[in-house]
């Protein structure tokens, strides 16, 4: 069960779903972090228990987005050197295919049944490609305004999130028709996003980092309008920002409770902590690695993996200390990481 698939606040039949999936996988399935290196050609899996890398998945040069089948049995990893998104083998941890793309892809997301892939396309013209995990084929690509950075699963599986840098635009696709649903324009470049819900398990709002801005945007999904701009916090005099990094802050996550926030700011080599919802700042984390380009949870919301790509490295933070554990070197330029269950 990955790391965005929330339970608080979704109604008990759900949740008891939800929680009898995860007793099936959990029998022979472990917590694991999916960590690619964007400029080596290999993706490391981490045991959050040790905090070691315990596998090395080969031979995918470039790596960007990496998503988890429900079951655990595939890892699926979107391949800018070979245009393609290459399926793993979660046993073996050899690729035993790879799927031709649209184009050169950035980040992805696997449907919550697990059904579908979703790959955003950089290259112009853009749009969503969408896999089918049964036949291993491409079966569609989903028009967009403007070419795709990340690609994300509402909490309730029911729409598709796509953002764009070069459109400046969120795309919000309808996964059950695999059509537009409508789209956002703002003001600046859109990059990582995350969510929280409502109680009923619907999508609330959508927190989306911008280019150049060293914080967040808050979109009321329901209104589909902005009604927050949040700044991370300014570094204290005598700390040194990181220049290093395409933007200031890159990479968020909700707590699986729903009450926490956690945002990445690569300028100032920090991940900081908000409440949920009043989005006040609960703290922030100095990391020992450079770049804070990333950020996934554990499914407890204990614990925080920011990848590092200037220090090649994984900084481990606790979430209610905000204090970095530990760090885990890992590939070259590591970036985007993901949660899941694997054997």
């Amino acid at each position: 069960m990955m790391t965005n698939r929330h339970t608080s606040g979704l109604p008990v039949a759900v949740v008891a779903g939800i929680v009898v999936c995860a007793v099936s996988v959990g029998a022979q399935n472990k917590v694991r972090i999916v960590q690619t290196n964007s400029a080596g050609d290999n993706v490391h899996i981490i045991d959050p228990v040790t905090n070691r890398v315990v596998g090395v998945i080969s031979d995918i040069e470039v790596s960007h987005g990496a998503g988890i089948a429900p079951d655990g049995s595939r890892i699926y990893v979107s391949d800018e050197a070979q245009v393609t998104l290459d399926v793993v083998d979660s046993k073996s941890l050899k690729v035993i295919k790879r799927i031709p793309l649209s184009g050169r892809p950035n980040n992805m997301a696997v449907g919550r049944d697990g059904r579908r892939v979703y790959v955003g396309i950089i290259q112009a013209p853009g749009g969503v490609d969408v896999i089918d995990t049964a036949s291993l084929q491409r079966v569609k690509t989903i028009p967009t305004k403007g070419t795709i950075h990340n690609a994300y699963v509402t909490p309730d599986g029911k729409y598709v999130v796509a953002g764009s840098i070069q459109g400046r635009t969120i795309n919000v696709i309808d996964a059950q028709t695999e059509e537009p649903a409508w789209t956002l324009d703002m003001d600046l470049g859109i990059r990582p996003m995350t969510f929280n819900w409502n109680p009923d398990g619907s999508t609330k709002w959508i927190f989306t980092q911008l280019t150049a801005l060293n914080g967040f945007a808050v979109i009321d999904f329901a209104t589909r309008k902005e009604i927050h701009r949040i700044k991370n916090p300014d570094l204290p005099p005598g700390k040194a920002t990181v220049p290093e990094g395409s933007d200031p802050s890159h990479g968020m996550a909700v707590t699986s409770d729903g009450k926490t926030l956690v945002v990445c700011s690569r300028l100032n080599n920090h991940l900081y902590s908000y409440s949920l919802p009043d989005l006040k700042l609960l703290g922030g984390a100095e990391l020992g690695g450079k770049g804070a380009g990333w950020v996934t949870l554990t499914p407890d919301g204990k614990s925080a993996y920011v990848a590092n790509p200037v220090t090649n490295d994984v900084s481990v933070v606790d979430i209610a200390s905000m204090k970095e554990v530990a760090r885990i070197p890992v590939g070259f330029v590591p970036k985007r990481n993901t949660t899941g269950m694997l054997p």
